[in-house]
């Protein structure tokens, strides 16, 4: 157990961060997967930048790895192309 009033206060600070970063992970994989889910190309287009913007903010917090939304973003872009 940490003594130090700061450590206490990193231990706490740290925990609020973690929650955060998982539940704006998890929304983002939520995005993904209705974006990979949708038939039609207009609807799909539509929500593309939306979900591309969330994985930037993520990308940019190091909340996911910078390369990891870029794989994201293009699959994603090819897939919405494809339809």
């Amino acid at each position: 157990m940490a003594n130090h009033k700061s450590s206490k206060k990193r231990i706490r600070s740290n925990d609020n961060k973690r929650i955060i970063n998982r539940f704006q992970h998890k929304t983002m994989r939520n995005a993904v997967k209705k974006l990979r889910n949708t038939e039609n190309k207009e609807e799909a287009s539509t929500n593309l930048p939306k979900v591309v913007s969330i994985i930037d903010k993520l990308a940019k917090r190091t909340v996911i790895h910078k390369n990891k939304a870029a794989n994201l973003k293009s699959k994603l872009t090819r897939m919405v192309n494809s339809l």
